[in-house]
């Protein structure tokens, strides 16, 4: 039995066919261009089984309609998400965005009517890799660690709270791979921050992120046990799913590929402590939509209590207690993204950006 390889490359056409043939046509519609991973690979690497390719369809409302989530197409996962012209209103926002910028550092827009994007692409590729628009990112990114962190609410449901902790705290990889010039990827956050600081060195910094996540001591034992129950309710969840939710997507029959055989991937390579990330976070997103479309069942409740307590965040006082760690080290992170940022060649200082 033959399996059959994708390209990257082929990837990324598949999904300009995608966009040409079911977004094109749309009144709203002003382009596409490729973000996430597809964006960063090399296009002749071999796309996995377990990744997915990341496309922004750009329309004209000023409010963009909600994400469309995972399509099969030509033997690809696509996932389709809008973004309004609006948030790509200047060069300057975007290159002060940590998670824009990265979608412009090359040529990655599939579909330009008008050749907004491809000015767009060209002022940022220009800017990109300048010390101030570096920092404004890492800024941008730490950011989104205390705004998340102030959302943390002792009166929602636990698992709420877990994601309202889980989230930021995954954050902080953000900080170190927007200074590395990296891509701050989602799921694949901690083996691209530790291939970073394994790189710089600072393989101290990776534990202590480790750390803070709290699953730095976890076996892979224990972490096979957690997919294991994780799997058992992201297959009831995506059987029950009926309301929509901004993941909704992430929690589907066609993204059990990257949601749990990504996560067996990691555990099998021996990446088990960078797979709890996203085991975590899709186990939260489960109940969630469980406990909307199927809360009669209750079943999976104690599987993830054993691992939010695993992770040292079993209940909502030490919830709280653990966002004020994060809090805490964003001090010596920052000090750690200066460090990654004087030593890094690839980044320079420059001029500013055309409007």
């Amino acid at each position: 039995m033959t399996t059959s390889v994708t390209r990257v490359r082929d990837a990324r056409a598949a999904a300009a066919r995608w966009v040409a043939r079911e977004a094109a046509s749309a009144a709203n519609f002003a382009g596409a261009f490729l973000t996430g991973s597809a964006a960063w690979a090399d296009p002749g690497a071999v796309l996995p089984p377990t990744s997915d390719v990341d496309v922004a369809v750009v329309v004209t409302d000023p409010v963009a309609p909600p994400k469309l989530g995972k399509i099969p197409w030509e033997g690809v996962l696509v996932e389709v998400t809008y973004v309004s012209w609006d948030v790509l209103a200047s060069p300057r926002d975007v290159l002060a965005s940590c998670h824009l910028a990265g979608a412009f550092r090359t040529d990655t827009v599939i579909s330009d009517p008008t050749g907004r994007l491809a000015r767009l692409q060209a002022a940022v590729a220009a800017g990109f890799a300048e010390r101030r628009w570096v920092r404004l990112r890492c800024e941008d990114a730490e950011r989104r660690i205390t705004g998340g962190l102030a959302a943390l609410d002792s009166r929602a449901p636990f698992h709420d709270q877990v994601t309202a902790w889980l989230f930021p705290a995954g954050i902080t990889t953000h900080v170190l791979l927007t200074a590395g010039l990296r891509n701050p990827t989602v799921r694949l956050r901690y083996p691209a921050v530790r291939e970073l600081l394994r790189a710089y060195d600072r393989m101290d910094v990776y534990e202590e992120l480790l750390g803070l996540l709290g699953c730095a001591q976890l076996t892979r034992e224990r972490v096979t046990a957690h997919l294991a129950a994780m799997t058992r309710a992201f297959d009831a969840a995506a059987a029950a799913a009926r309301t929509p939710f901004p993941f909704s997507a992430d929690v589907a029959e066609a993204a059990r590929p990257v949601a749990v055989d990504g996560s067996a991937d990691l555990v099998a390579r021996g990446l088990h402590r960078e797979a709890v990330f996203w085991i975590a976070a899709t186990y939260a997103r489960c109940l969630k939509i469980l406990a909307a479309d199927a809360p009669g069942e209750t079943g999976h409740l104690a599987g993830f209590a054993d691992l939010a307590a695993d992770l040292g965040a079993g209940s909502p006082d030490v919830l709280r207690r653990r966002a004020r760690e994060v809090t805490a080290y964003l001090p010596r992170l920052r000090a750690v993204a200066e460090e990654i940022i004087a030593a890094n060649p690839g980044i320079r200082d420059g001029s500013a950006p055309g409007r």
